[in-house]
């Protein structure tokens, strides 16, 4: 059978299947915000303690915050439309570096709470949070990620580094740093653990997109609001290049052996769940929790699954797609199955913007979708969208539901996370991607609002629908 043949029989099972009635749900339009118009307003130290369930050794909570929040930059100056572009380019990098890892053979009880923000406004998808380092601490901004393990921040002498919101941290301020020895078994769970002529413990984490951090491998004292993680092994970081943006450091949340989740797992019971902002919504933070708080009672959960050649993502199993209340022909568990290699598989990032599936499953989801939406103006292309509606002029529309289908957990997305705002002129796009690699990723923009829960200890993930309250 020729491709055009193909893709006739395609498009008419779509059409036979959506023949059925569809399910509507209604957008209400908010274009891209001014980030000039932006400001962040983190609480107080008082402010954050109040709002927040009292923290105990077994408690642990911070405030979130997308990187659009955080203080003016040059990259305010620019428009709603070039920083979203810029935002996807990087976002492009990003699922690069994650495939490329992913595809690499023998690549490798109580609660306490943080705060999260957006990363629109300096051309990231980053969420931030802001954790004290040292003793006495010292905040500083720190980039969630659950696709790396690494903990590390900036620190002076900096032989080079990238500019950033506070200033460098300085470890001869702290009474609490440690450098480790290059015998030390924390040294040695090091990928590439290096060594200096006065035996302290290097490190050097490189990603995907050229980014590097090199620097002392130490421990340190972390902050978390008023609970104190005493001896987390970090990155001292001494030359830092590449694409980081504003923030301090990074804060590693993958499943690897040196992720803050698995060096704090044990007191905070191997959980913590976050619930991502919008990305294009005001400065009100959201919050991350670790302990038995972080598990929400009304989520649904889909078991982890496990990369033998990678430890770090947190797989899924995504078994269909449904549009309209029906579910998508094309969109099969088979194109998103990890195989006994380690290739293809679904990750859950918390770093990745837009969702990518595998070419073939975007495609019969986004045919299944203009099909669905055929009641609303098509407009061209934009970035690596290819399905964009022009809405200027209305202030709601009825759009067809989308429904993930994961293994055992059924995930219906409010459509704020599946058309948004590439422009200040109306401009809404169909906020998937498809990717010629075997990884798909589920991205932050369908993720937000939800509270995604890591339950480590319970060997899955689960999804909250209205999780920011």
């Amino acid at each position: 059978m020729d491709g055009k043949l193909l893709s006739v029989v395609i498009l008419l099972t779509v059409s036979v299947t959506l023949s059925v009635p569809l399910h509507y749900q209604t957008l209400v339009l908010t274009s891209l915000p001014n980030p000039q118009s932006q400001s962040l307003s983190w609480p107080t130290q008082q402010q954050s303690d109040s709002q927040i369930r009292p923290e105990s050794d077994t408690t642990l909570s911070l405030d979130l915050h997308h990187l659009d929040n955080l203080p003016p930059s040059a990259a305010f100056s620019s428009t709603p439309q070039s920083l979203f572009k810029l935002r996807l380019r990087r976002d492009a990098v990003r699922v690069r570096a994650l495939s490329t890892l992913a595809n690499v053979s023998g690549g490798r009880p109580g609660d306490f709470s943080s705060s999260i923000v957006s990363g629109l406004a300096q051309g990231s998808g980053e969420y931030f949070t802001r954790i004290g380092i040292g003793t006495p601490p010292k905040y500083v901004y720190m980039v969630l990620d659950t696709g790396s393990d690494v903990v590390w921040v900036q620190c002076s002498p900096c032989r080079k580094c990238y500019s950033q919101s506070d200033p460098v941290f300085d470890p001869k301020s702290s009474t609490s740093f440690l450098g480790l020895t290059c015998d030390s078994p924390v040294c040695r769970r090091l990928d590439s653990p290096g060594c200096n002529n006065r035996d302290k413990c290097l490190y050097q984490v490189s990603y995907g997109d050229g980014s590097f951090t090199v620097g002392e491998f130490s421990t340190e004292t972390l902050t978390f609001r008023k609970t104190k993680v005493d001896n987390v092994a970090f990155g001292c970081g001494h030359d830092n290049e590449g694409l980081f943006v504003g923030a301090a450091g990074l804060l590693g949340l993958g499943r690897g052996k040196l992720s803050f989740p698995t060096q704090a797992g044990s007191r905070f019971g191997r959980k913590f769940s976050y619930c991502l902002v919008d990305r294009s919504a005001s400065s009100k933070p959201s919050s991350m929790v670790f302990g038995e708080s972080a598990v929400s009672r009304n989520a649904v959960f889909t078991p982890l699954l496990t990369n033998p050649k990678l430890d770090t993502f947190f797989y899924v199993g995504l078994n269909g797609v449904s549009v309209g209340g029906t579910r998508v022909p094309g969109v099969a568990a088979s194109l998103f199955k990890l195989d006994p290699t380690g290739n293809g598989g679904v990750i859950v990032d918390s770093g990745t913007s837009v969702t990518r599936l595998t070419r073939p499953a975007y495609v019969a989801l986004r045919d299944a979708f203009r099909i669905g939406a055929s009641n609303l103006k098509r407009s061209s292309d934009f970035s690596l969208f290819d399905t964009c509606f022009d809405l200027s002029g209305k202030t709601e529309v009825k759009v067809p539901t989308v429904v993930l289908h994961f293994e055992g957990a059924d995930v219906s997305l409010p459509a704020s996370n599946y058309l948004i705002p590439v422009d200040s002129e109306g401009k809404f796009c169909f906020a998937f991607a498809g990717t010629m690699s075997g990884l798909s990723i589920i991205g932050n923009i369908q993720q937000q609002g939800f509270r995604v829960v890591f339950d480590l200890a319970g060997n899955r993930v689960g999804f909250a629908p209205r999780g920011c309250a």
